[in-house]
């Protein structure tokens, strides 16, 4: 009953993955900037992320929601281990949603038997 309830109250949005690069434009870099300068880090170095923005796009397959839980978890990670800052490293400890996993991380096929 309460499942249907909360479901009545939200609309189901379909958002295809944000492209790396539509001509000269890199809309998927452009987010990422927007997410890093609403980062308040003391140790990060602006910058950064958005250099990251192909590893970032390949790890979260493009999705805004995957990109979104990734900084937001590896911030929250940077804050309690006192590092203060989102590097490669961290943002490879963490793991996504599963179509994003699935993507970065392809499931290898079993070696046919010759």
């Amino acid at each position: 009953m309460r499942g249907a309830q909360l479901a009545g109250r939200a609309s189901l949005i379909d958002c295809d993955p944000l492209p790396a690069r539509v001509g000269h434009q890199t809309p998927f870099g452009s987010t990422v900037a927007a997410f890093e300068n609403a980062l308040g880090l003391a140790a990060h170095r602006p910058g950064s992320l958005r250099r990251l923005a192909p590893y970032l796009h390949q790890r979260t397959a493009g999705r805004i929601g995957s990109l979104s839980r990734l900084i937001r978890q590896a911030a929250i990670t940077a804050i309690l281990d006192g590092t203060e800052k989102i590097t490669k490293t961290s943002l490879d400890a963490i793991t996504l949603d599963h179509i994003a996993e699935q993507h970065h991380r392809p499931v290898r096929q079993p070696a046919r038997r010759r």
